[in-house]
């Protein structure tokens, strides 16, 4: 396996081995457990935060324990089901993430897992998490029957549509922001859809963005970025970034959960919401990141921080201010 310069790209006079199935990689191969948590993507998880919009914003409304117990219930459904289809993706972009300069290292793309586990791993969350969510009853188990509807249509068809691809990513966030809402059976808030809806777009496109900026030959390894420029997708992030800005400013004054407190506290999260999307721009835009936001959320100490912050300040503002 060739060495890799510190930009990540090969060096021109040391062509690029990659891993196949079966055989070791650059790196040990981890033991099996080990190797079958990591092609779970642990680290995305944290998407399903957004699960917890729901409850949040309503806890100027009073909620038994039991709430809290399905909402986690959901979330932990929600990981089990987006875990079984990050399988089903790795299975499907295997020979193409053998050609990337970091998913080549993925367990199932450097042959730390044969595909015959990854299938079965895949098949047994999906029974989990759909019997789980059969389990909470009501509506949420409809919507995760079109999470799992929608994500397996985008690893098999969606992401080969130009711009359907980035509409279908969104549209995962917004089924999550909806499944928090109905397990509970609290209103779901058209604000919640707005802004949930216009913030997953911005991550998307970034996202492609990103790919664009820091892959070479960057439709090898994804077909459908043939079909984008990098200047097409800063003209779509320009318009999305002040309407996610604007909708989140006009939720937190004129929204029902705004109107039931006795003053437009919520403006107090305005400051977070701006510093973290102008944050995530300059690490786009300085750093080359954008391309897996929710790992980059994790890492990057600033945004960790801001996240926190604004998750706090919105649990302070809705409890105190009934």
């Amino acid at each position: 396996m060739a060495l890799l310069p510190p930009e990540g790209k090969p060096r021109p006079s040391q062509p690029l081995e990659l891993p196949v199935a079966g055989q070791a990689s650059a790196r040990p191969a981890p033991p099996l457990p080990v190797a079958l948590f990591k092609a779970l993507r642990p680290k995305q998880w944290v998407k399903n935060a957004v699960l917890l919009a729901g409850i949040v914003f309503t806890l100027d409304q009073s909620h038994p324990p039991g709430d809290w117990l399905r909402v986690l219930g959901a979330v932990a459904i929600f990981c089990m089901l987006s875990s079984a289809i990050y399988l089903v993706n790795d299975i499907c972009d295997v020979e193409q993430d053998r050609l990337h300069p970091k998913k080549r290292f993925r367990p199932l793309a450097a042959g730390y897992i044969s595909l015959t586990a990854a299938w079965s791993l895949a098949a047994l969350l999906a029974v989990a998490g759909l019997s789980g969510a059969a389990a909470l009853g009501g509506w949420f188990v409809v919507t995760a029957i079109a999470y799992v509807l929608l994500t397996v249509s985008y690893s098999f068809w969606l992401k080969h549509a130009v711009l359907m691809d980035v509409m279908a990513l969104a549209g995962c966030y917004v089924v999550r922001a909806v499944a928090g809402a109905v397990v509970i059976g609290v209103e779901i808030s058209p604000w919640l859809l707005v802004c949930t809806t216009l913030g997953a777009l911005l991550v998307g496109l970034a996202k492609r963005r990103a790919e664009l900026m820091t892959l070479e030959n960057a439709a090898s390894h994804r077909r459908i970025l043939q079909e984008y420029t990098v200047q097409m997708l800063d003209q779509m992030i320009s318009p999305i970034t002040g309407a996610t800005l604007m909708a989140y400013m006009l939720y937190t004054f004129f929204s029902k959960t705004a109107e039931r407190l006795s003053w437009p506290w919520l403006m107090l999260t305005i400051p977070f919401v701006v510093y973290g999307i102008f944050r995530f721009f300059y690490l786009m835009h300085r750093h080359g990141k954008g391309g897996d936001p929710s790992v980059e959320l994790v890492e990057d100490r600033n945004l960790m921080i801001c996240a926190l912050l604004w998750a706090v300040t919105c649990v302070l503002v809705m409890l105190l201010g009934r």
